[in-house]
């Protein structure tokens, strides 16, 4: 190559470099969010969704996106957490959706409802279902934007201080459980009392209420329910396999490049398949445990689960004759939940159903 002909490749790549630097630099800023969570640091898992998004985020931006993560209460008090999210006072929030169901009912659709979708089914329905399509055109009026981030496969029916054998047995129970479920058992005769997790066991122990439920055998052995309540009944019919979700304020999120944004929805996906398989890792030993220390199992009879089927359905006819956004989520969901309990019927629980025997025959 003659030296001039050298020179000007050199120039012009050296031009090249000068155009591209500044592109790569803008399009990979340094942002600096925070997240206010509706969990307390004990709870490693739930809470932890929230640390490992952030992990992620920063992780695949070399540390220029960094998602500040705080516990309920150091910012904003949990279930206000979506609140501080749509009105700026933080970029983000990891929360549950049906927390909210006092704005609107349709919030808790998207999170769980009675006798709803089971995790995998929920993730199917979100990502491929149309599910986070419709959820996003909701969450679009409240101001934010929601990734799934999280998932506790489904809960226990919670902890009781006394057995609960029939309908009757539940008449004027007062009972922590938020939400939707709390109005289905309100139909029942249960007395529904919305509490945050760090505040339930006080109220059992000094019998402000009778009941409570949370999660599940990991976080409910960290939170000591085992102490202060005997029963522990399942199955958690109201939360079969609920979602956690990640908001952000709409506006922040739509001045993210658009490489973030993707990352941030990447992150969300990572952390939601993250939750969902650790809790399936620590349920077992934690139940093991629990059942060691003199806790009660107890299944609730086909009567209760009966009546407050009943109660489900009867609830969504009054909620969906009046709110068209609740009755366009609600009968999305039981469509695909329909379709979903046919395959299963065929492959999925007579393969577990077959496997669980063959463990108890040893």
């Amino acid at each position: 190559m003659k030296r001039r002909d050298f020179l000007k490749v050199s120039a012009t790549g050296a031009a090249v470099a000068a155009v591209a630097s500044p592109a790569i630099a803008q399009s990979s800023p340094e942002v600096k969010w925070r997240l206010t969570s509706s969990f307390p640091k004990s709870l490693d898992t739930i809470y932890g969704g929230a640390e490992y998004l952030s992990k992620q985020v920063a992780e695949m931006t070399d540390n220029k996106f960094q998602i500040q993560v705080f516990a309920a209460g150091e910012v904003v008090p949990g279930l206000q957490a979506l609140d501080a999210t749509s009105n700026g006072t933080v970029e983000m929030c990891h929360t549950v959706s049906y927390y909210y169901v006092g704005k609107d009912p349709t919030f808790a659709v998207f999170a769980s409802v009675p006798f709803g979708l089971n995790a995998r089914q929920q993730n199917s329905w979100l990502y491929q279902g149309g599910g986070n399509e419709l959820a996003n055109e909701f969450y679009k009026k409240h101001g934010v934007i929601g990734f799934p981030s999280g998932n506790t496969g489904t809960q226990m029916g919670g902890w009781f201080r006394k057995e609960i054998k029939t309908v009757a047995d539940m008449s004027g129970l007062k009972m922590r459980i938020g939400g939707i479920a709390g109005q289905v058992l309100q139909k029942v005769g249960v007395v529904p009392q919305q509490i945050a997790g760090g505040d339930i066991y006080p109220a059992l122990e000094k019998g402000t209420i009778d009941a409570a439920e949370w999660v599940g055998p990991y976080d409910d052995e960290k939170l000591g329910f085992q102490k202060v309540a005997k029963y522990y009944y399942y199955p958690g019919f109201w939360e079969g396999g609920p979602t956690v979700h990640a908001f952000a304020n709409l506006d922040k999120f739509n001045a993210l490049p658009k490489n973030y944004q993707s990352i941030l929805a990447n992150a969300a996906e990572a952390t939601n398949t993250w939750m969902a398989a650790r809790y399936d890792m620590q349920n077992p030993t934690a139940l093991k445990r629990l059942v060691a220390s003199g806790t009660q199992l107890r299944p609730f009879s086909n009567e209760i689960l009966d009546a407050c089927l009943k109660a489900t359905n009867e609830l969504w006819g009054e909620i969906s004759a009046k709110n068209p956004d609740f009755k366009k989520a609600i009968d999305a969901m039981q469509a695909y939940r329909s379709d979903q309990y046919l395959w299963w019927q065929v492959a999925e629980y007579t393969y577990d159903s077959f496997m669980i025997r063959s463990r108890t025959r040893g």
